[in-house]
């Protein structure tokens, strides 16, 4: 790769926004740019939305896609159909998309080239599982990470093509490892896909998706494309790396709060940015920020559709100028799974085991508190598998009494807290508002307030701690920063 200095940045558009392909020509990817404008960015691409939803299987319902049905053994061939309706879904985005019958017909050999060699690989694959010799659990992993890279592919080779259409000298940069004869370290199939690419007169379009020795979906599952952004802006040595979502990072979801009581957040931290990626709420996946941390390369967040906004943006080494609560988000659907043993007191063990059982069903904890014999996990998960890591502990602790029930979590979050007024307004707050909470977790590093509630309260508890915490504060005397001791 060449460039004369870092003044380049690493960009990634998020499936949603890719669909809007038109809007994305007009904005992100082209806009009022000309010339060398329009280099001097690397762009990683998702996979149109719903992709891979439909190649692997739902993300919020868990409705089965291709991998699901091919590694259910009572699926029979219902995989290859499943495959086929992919198919049909790309060669119906390119309908809309390409108006030129000679490059939407390129599209199209190139979905059907690609959607075809896996359908070959599993049949094979298949095939050879049918002997007592070869477990298909064993290749499950490939397998899902040959099939999300096709919904990453498809997209970048569209991106690249309508990019060149439009007069952009682009290329697609495919870092899936199709019909690689080697593997490679990310950093090493960085290096060489980039290597013969001059940033100062091209437009790399890579693939979201990069098959690697770390295997990337094994580690990261569906957050594999932010740890490719991340290497990429750290290997290239890129002055900024940018997220394009389809909305702003703001104080709160403007659909539960008032969309002129919610603000756009300039800058934070990247210690926010994990809380948020802790509620669900991700900014950049936590790994992903780690190398940007390290190298001390900042993050910025921005709308794909408000290109003139300047949007967020995360640094390491971003301090607050005084104590405030910056976002208040939350997630409604989480388990609080309390574990309560008489003979807990002074024994050790229960944490590691209850610890291991949680992540051998691959249970999210998010909070959790403990006292003399009771630990509470607060957990992000499907009861079919929280049901497990019950069955799990009841059998191991045949005297412990285990207690399941559904609630909300709401977490107020900014760089500093530490000011006092902050655990009081806010009981001020949800007081006011008539709520009664069932829990509260301060924390003594003060970067977020937790609040547990009903389920039916969540809307409403979000909506009083912005107001009580964001809208009025910003309207009171700033609190000074308490001085280093």
């Amino acid at each position: 790769m060449t460039t004369e200095s870092p003044r380049h940045t690493v960009e990634k558009i998020g499936g949603t926004s890719m669909s809007r392909t038109e809007e994305l020509l007009d904005t992100v990817l082209i806009g009022n740019r000309k010339d060398d404008d329009l280099y001097q960015r690397i762009f990683v691409v998702s996979a149109y939305a719903g992709m891979t939803d439909d190649l692997l299987e739902h993300k919020k319902s868990g409705k089965p896609g291709v991998y699901a049905l091919f590694s259910s053994a009572e699926s029979g061939w219902g995989w290859g159909d499943a495959l086929s309706a992919v198919a049909d879904k790309m060669f119906a985005h390119n309908e809309r998309i390409f108006v030129d019958e000679g490059a939407r017909q390129s599209a199209n050999r190139f979905a059907r080239e690609r959607v075809e060699g896996v359908r070959s690989c599993l049949i094979d694959l298949q095939r050879l599982c049918s002997f007592g010799h070869f477990q298909l659990q064993q290749h499950l992993l490939t397998v899902r990470e040959m099939l999300a890279s096709l919904g990453e592919a498809h997209s970048a080779f569209n991106t690249a093509l309508l990019l060149n259409l439009n007069g952009v000298r682009a290329r697609m940069i495919d870092l899936t490892g199709w019909r690689d004869e080697g593997q490679y370290t990310l950093d090493e199939a960085i290096e060489r896909a980039l290597a013969d690419v001059d940033l100062a007169t091209e437009l790399p379009i890579v693939t979201g998706y990069a098959q690697c020795s770390e295997s990337l979906m094994g580690t990261y599952d569906r957050g594999y494309s932010e740890v490719t952004l991340s290497r990429l802006t750290v290997v290239t040595k890129a002055r900024e790396a940018i997220i394009h979502k389809e909305f702003h990072l703001s104080s709160a979801d403007p659909r539960l709060v008032s969309p002129e009581a919610v603000r756009v957040i300039g800058e934070t931290n990247y210690d926010v940015a994990d809380q948020l990626s802790n509620m669900g709420m991700e900014a950049i996946h936590p790994r992903a920020a780690k190398s940007l941390r390290q190298a001390g390369i900042p993050l910025r967040v921005k709308n794909a559709f408000e290109p003139d906004h300047p949007g967020t943006v995360i640094r390491s080494d971003l301090a607050a100028q005084s104590p405030q609560v910056e976002i208040v988000t939350g997630l409604k659907n989480v388990y609080a799974f309390e574990f309560y043993d008489q003979d807990m007191v002074g024994v050790k063990g229960y944490d590691s085991e209850i610890l291991e059982a949680l992540k051998r069903h691959k249970v999210w904890i998010i909070a959790k508190t403990s006292n003399a014999n009771t630990i509470t996990h607060y957990l992000k998960g499907s009861m079919k598998a929280i049901k497990r890591v019950e069955t799990d502990l009841s059998n191991a602790f045949p005297t412990a009494e285990i207690a399941l029930r559904k609630i909300a979590l709401v977490s107020a979050i900014g760089r500093d807290l530490r000011s006092p007024k902050v655990l009081t307004q806010a009981i001020r707050a949800l007081s006011d508002a008539g709520i009664e909470p069932l829990g509260m977790h301060d924390l003594l590093r003060k970067v977020d307030l937790q609040v547990i509630v009903e389920p039916d309260q969540f809307e409403a508890t979000i909506g009083a701690l912005h107001k009580g915490l964001i809208e009025d504060w910003a309207a009171a005397p700033k609190p000074k920063l308490h001085a280093a001791a």
